[in-house]
């Protein structure tokens, strides 16, 4: 066992014993892509899949932030343990998280028992950084029973956090209908529950009726079949920043799971996300050669002067930086 391994073993061990500075090391490590990152994740795998992991996305505005820390209070009030990932933009100089900040979950403040911890974008595309798949794992290997994520709700990354959860809630904020249009931009068909926050606002019952519409419109009555048995995703209004309505979410979010599992849907969505995960990390691995390739045939800069001066073709260059890893698969096989 190599050194970095070794270090690896024993961080991971802390973490499984319950160590919350172990888990936060872990996270950072992550977060950040330090080289002994993949070693952990590697050693947390064992340990994964007992979590329930929801996702929390929507637009802007919609009051994400305190429906989120509403659900971690109702959870613990249930004896339940809880880990938080705000997904929020990345910061252009630091490339932190801008919005990360622990008083968005002020009903938890002071609960070890509720894990909480912003990490940024960094600009990965669609929003969803890959590390905050490797961050549930941790939170699921250190015993949580709950992971909720919750995206920024800007650009791609709505559709993205499916790729981390087992039950999405989509939130809706009452409107003049303009919300509820964006919809059909795609955030539609990954929600598993729409949530009308701020129901007490008026427009609440048009905003309730025009997402019923939509859901007949898309066919099957709005119904996703992940399974044997379609599941039509409900339509749950809340107050989030006085409590109403947050047990019936939960009991909604509760009924999804059980679907998930007596369908075989809650596998299927682990498949597909163990696959997206290979390619995800084949495709950075083979970039990263890549890259290398180009600065031995003298660096882009030389390459594009080289195409705009017409001595070659950037298709020409694909081949040349590519064939060689062709090559070496084809001998190998």
């Amino acid at each position: 066992m190599t050194s970095a391994e070794a270090d690896a073993s024993d961080l991971v061990a802390d973490l499984l014993a319950g160590d919350h500075r172990a888990l936060a090391r872990v996270i950072t490590k992550i977060e950040n892509r330090e080289p002994s990152y993949r070693e952990l994740v590697s050693q947390l795998y064992p340990h994964t899949g007992d979590a329930e992991v929801v996702g929390v996305t929507g637009s802007p505005g919609a009051g994400k932030s305190t429906l989120v820390d509403k659900l971690a209070k109702h959870y613990r009030a249930r004896g339940l343990t809880v880990g938080v990932i705000a997904v929020d933009p990345a910061s252009p100089f630091t490339g932190g998280a801008v919005l990360g900040d622990r008083i968005r979950m002020a009903s938890t403040v002071g609960d070890m028992d509720v894990f909480f911890r912003s990490m940024s974008t960094r600009g990965h595309l669609g929003g969803l950084s890959t590390a905050t798949a490797d961050a549930v794992k941790a939170l699921d290997a250190f015993g949580k029973d709950r992971i909720i994520v919750e995206t920024v709700g800007a650009g791609q990354s709505e559709v993205d956090v499916v790729k981390a959860a087992d039950t999405v809630a989509v939130l809706v904020p009452p409107s003049s209908g303009d919300d509820v249009q964006m919809l059909k931009a795609g955030i539609l068909e990954i929600a598993d529950v729409f949530v009308v926050n701020k129901a007490d606002l008026s427009g609440s019952d048009k905003t309730v009726q025009e997402l019923r519409q939509m859901l007949e419109l898309r066919g099957d009555d709005g119904s996703r079949h992940d399974g044997a048995e379609p599941w039509s995703p409900p339509i749950v209004e809340t107050v989030a920043r006085s409590g109403e309505g947050i047990e019936d979410l939960l009991e909604v979010l509760a009924d999804h799971h059980e679907y998930l599992v007596a369908s075989g849907a809650l596998e299927a969505r682990k498949r597909e996300r163990t696959a997206e995960e290979i390619r995800t990390l084949l495709r950075d691995d083979v970039s990263a050669l890549l890259e290398d390739e180009l600065e031995r045939l003298g660096g882009i800069d030389d390459l594009v002067d080289d195409i705009l001066e017409e001595r070659t073709t950037p298709y020409e260059i694909a081949d040349e930086v590519v064939g060689p890893v062709a090559d070496c698969l084809e001998e190998r096989h």
